[in-house]
């Protein structure tokens, strides 16, 4: 069962997560209520924060491995070492892209190191054919979260610390 099949189905994790995230992007950090889709403004697919990126580059924000990829490029499902399930997702309705401008450098499987680099996308083509640039990094095994603090206001770098998050107690 993919990541996102098992989010939407309402699999629970059984994995405790905790840990950072680092800054997956360069750009303006962007509380995850003003992202413009309910999807993600509303938290229904898990707390988190987005950033307005200022270049095309995707880098994980956690050791750990890519559980999927979507096929157009846009979106990256990741599970940590210590068990947060991460989904990064570049721009907004940017899956009618078909992957236009997209070039993943990661597959379903690989392990990967905070700032390995994921995607590289066009962001003046993104800006150009996107609702918006902004992309959500959301934690989607909020049954195993106790909480999710965003440490980083204003513009951010890769590697920043970004979002601190906290498991529930057993």
């Amino acid at each position: 069962m993919s990541f996102l099949d098992r989010f939407l189905s309402g699999s629970k994790s059984k994995a405790e997560a905790t840990g950072a995230l680092s800054a997956p992007l360069k750009g303006r950090v962007v509380p995850l209520e003003q992202v413009p889709d309910a999807a993600f403004s509303g938290k229904i697919l898990g707390d988190g924060i987005a950033i307005e990126p200022s270049e095309g580059l995707l880098v994980s924000p956690v050791n750990g491995e890519v559980v999927q990829i979507f096929r157009t490029n846009h979106a990256v499902g990741l599970l940590s070492d210590d068990g947060v399930e991460v989904l990064l997702h570049i721009g907004i309705d940017t899956v009618k892209m078909n992957g236009e401008g997209f070039r993943a450098h990661v597959k379903a499987g690989d392990k990967v190191k905070a700032g390995d680099k994921l995607v590289e996308f066009d962001l003046d083509l993104v800006r150009a054919k996107a609702k918006s640039t902004i992309t959500p990094i959301v934690v989607t095994n909020m049954d195993a979260i106790a909480s999710v603090e965003t440490l980083r206001s204003g513009e951010v770098a890769h590697g920043q610390d970004l979002l601190r998050v906290t498991p529930k107690k057993a």
